[in-house]
């Protein structure tokens, strides 16, 4: 049977023939012809979905909608009238209805509707699982080529598509081989950054468009109008598609960039790079007061205010501006709160952590573990936090007051599952996806290797000191307590080295609506 179906209209001994023909497709279908009936049989009855006509003697439609509804809300009701007035078919929405239909109806409308509101899921995971093994072969011929930068932008951006399409549906089997496509994939990005990214820094091949050349290529050139820059620190593309629609309701997104983080993919490097506009050894160099290496005490982030000013002058900007860092709850609320105060800004610079700390919450938490087990949970409790956060309220208040929004980030996270072993000194740093130090030794063959850190724009801390980066889904671990530290890491989101997802990140220009 392909479902139980309750009918309820005045006419139904007109519509014999309609029932007639969903009972040869295998429905099974109860008629009758008033909205008490109806109401009465919905509660004695489970049925997968309901027609109401909404002009029927006694109980409306709509009334009838409002009394089955409230037994059961989960059950799809269609409405059918003759009516095209505006205020029933609100009545109607505003009720969840289904699907709205107009009379007559035609057996085919109504079999449209069964399958959109019975089938869709079932239809949808079959369409989208035989498209994606067309274009499961395509990308691996775009693949097995070699990519630019701007064509493994794209690529990203196919890949992103299809995880999220691929996760929305049931069969779970397709996700299965993309999570293979997607490896292979960061395998030869891995590959293409170790082969590129020198060149483009030292200017022996174009470089893609960098994070430290954001601020005076994207930014500083829209200043015409009043502009909020929201850094969402560790924010990565799938995380923005997934909060793209809730930015649609208050904006019109006039672009969507997919731009190039530095290396070290991780905050002391990338997001002082972003508000100085200038690579770590040149901060190191130019304003060594501003700017601490890896084996100095203190934070490395305490900064950005000063190296944003920095540039501005730089840029020749003498304008009105703020900056904002939001670490906690109660520093979000004040923000918003003081959004009166910072409104008529030409430039106000928001630097909001949440994303970041849910990144090391998971490691460190076991309940963040469990709420967050796997991609699509990441994403989803991203959304979850952006709703109930007080940013959004700021957003909202962007929007109304119509200022431009950009929406920025300096590097993203990857899930890591293969632990590499690494030897080093004690002074060497602690991240898991990149390491600095004297006399590194390691086995993987897949490191990025910078002998001399001044060939990448990195400080020297000594003169033997060298940056190892991990690619793919890798991480290092010291031999000493292997396992224990395999146990607590493995499978937890990290940044600081090479993969599609700490590289290829955001950069979103929006208007208000």
């Amino acid at each position: 049977m392909q479902g139980k179906i309750l009918w309820a209209d005045d006419e139904i001994e007109l519509l014999k023939p309609h029932i007639m023909f969903l009972e040869a497709k295998g429905y099974k279908v109860d008629a009758v012809n008033n909205g008490s009936d109806a109401v009465e049989k919905s509660n004695l009855t489970n049925y997968d979905i309901i027609f109401l006509d909404e002009n029927m003697p006694g109980i409306s439609g709509l009334e009838a909608l409002t009394r089955i509804k409230e037994v059961k809300p989960y059950v799809p009701v269609v409405m059918i009238t003759k009516s095209e007035e505006e205020y029933i078919m609100e009545e109607a929405i505003g009720s969840k209805i289904a699907d709205y239909l107009i009379k007559p109806v035609n057996p085919n409308q109504i079999l449209l509707s069964l399958k959109k509101n019975l089938n869709q899921e079932r239809l949808v995971s079959v369409k989208t699982n035989s498209v994606y093994q067309q274009e499961f072969r395509n990308l691996g011929l775009q693949l097995s080529g070699r990519l630019d930068a701007e064509e493994w932008t794209e690529m990203y951006l196919k890949l992103i598509y299809w995880e999220l399409e691929l996760d929305k549906i049931e069969d779970k089997g397709m996700l299965q081989v993309f999570e293979m496509q997607k490896k292979e994939a960061n395998q030869q990005f891995t590959k293409f950054i170790k082969q590129n990214y020198l060149e483009w820094l030292n200017g022996t091949e174009e470089a893609p468009m960098m994070i430290h050349k954001l601020i005076k290529d994207r930014v500083s050139p829209k200043l015409d109008r009043k502009t909020v820059l929201l850094v969402i620190d560790n924010l990565r593309f799938d995380q923005w598609k997934m909060l793209e629609p809730i930015f649609s309701k208050y904006f019109q997104i006039e672009k969507e960039e997919c731009i190039f983080s530095i290396l070290p993919t991780a905050t002391h490097y990338a997001r002082n790079a972003l508000f100085s506009g200038l690579m770590p050894s040149e901060m190191a160099k130019l304003h060594p007061q501003l700017w601490k290496n890896e084996e100095e005490e203190g934070g490395k982030n305490l900064h950005e205010k000063e190296f944003l000013e920095i540039q501005l002058k730089r840029l020749g900007k003498q304008i009105k501006w703020s900056y904002h860092k939001i670490t906690n709850l109660e520093a979000g609320k004040k923000l918003s709160e003081q959004f009166h105060q910072w409104k008529e800004n030409d430039l106000t610079a928001i630097v909001y952590n949440f994303v970041d700390m849910l990144s090391h919450a998971r490691t460190e938490m076991e309940v963040i573990r469990e709420l967050a087990e796997n991609e699509a949970a990441y994403r989803s409790i991203t959304v979850s936090w952006f709703e109930h956060s007080p940013l959004l309220e700021i957003i909202k208040k962007i929007s109304e007051a119509g200022l431009q929004l950009m929406i920025a980030t300096d590097h993203g996270t990857v899930r890591v599952t293969n632990p590499v072993k690494i030897v080093g000194e004690k002074s060497t740093n602690s991240n898991l996806r990149y390491k600095v130090g004297r006399n590194l030794s390691y086995q993987a063959k897949d490191v990025f290797q910078i002998a001399q850190p001044s060939d990448a724009f990195l400080p020297k801390s000594n003169l033997s000191s060298e940056f190892v980066f991990a690619g793919e889904n890798d991480y290092f671990v010291y031999p000493n307590n292997y396992h224990q530290f395999v146990n607590y890491y493995n499978n937890t989101f990290q940044h600081g080295g090479i993969s599609l997802e700490e590289i290829l990140i955001p950069f979103i220009t929006l208007q208000p609506k």
